[in-house]
C-alpha cells in the first residue's frame, strides 16, 4: 500500500479528524513528508484542512471529505444553513444576531416535532 493511501486511511480512522501535528508522529513519518502527502492529498479533494490549535500551538485539523459530507446536515435548521459556515465576523457567538435566529430556528423545529 502506498504511504498516500496509508495516511488517508489513518485520517478516516480518525472520524472527527485528526491534527496535522500529530498526524506525521502516528504515522512515523517527518513532519515535511506529512505536509507534502496531505497537500497532494487536499488537491485531490481526499481531505479537508482547517485551522486550529493543539496544546497552545497552532496546526491543522484533517479530515477525510467522506466523513465531512454527512456532517452537512448537522448544519441545517430545517432549510435553513447556519450562519456560522463560512462566517468572517469577529463576533462573540453568545452576542450574534444570526446565530441567535437560527438556533431559534431549530429550536422551534424540535417543537413542531
Amino acid at each position: 500500500m502506498e504511504l498516500d493511501e496509508l495516511t488517508l486511511n489513518t485520517i478516516r480512522k480518525h472520524k472527527d479528524g485528526v491534527f496535522q501535528s500529530e498526524l506525521w508522529k502516528e504515522m512515523e513519518i517527518d513532519s515535511r513528508k506529512c505536509s507534502r502527502i496531505v497537500t497532494k492529498l487536499i488537491t485531490d479533494n481526499l481531505v479537508i484542512r482547517e485551522s486550529a490549535v493543539s496544546n497552545g500551538a497552532r496546526t491543522y485539523l484533517l479530515k477525510s471529505v467522506d466523513d465531512t459530507k454527512a456532517s452537512y446536515d448537522d448544519l441545517l435548521a430545517g432549510d435553513v444553513f447556519s450562519p456560522c459556515a463560512g462566517c468572517r465576523d469577529a463576533c462573540q457567538p453568545e452576542l450574534c444576531d444570526k446565530l441567535s435566529d437560527w438556533i431559534l430556528h431549530l429550536v422551534n423545529l424540535e417543537d413542531e416535532s
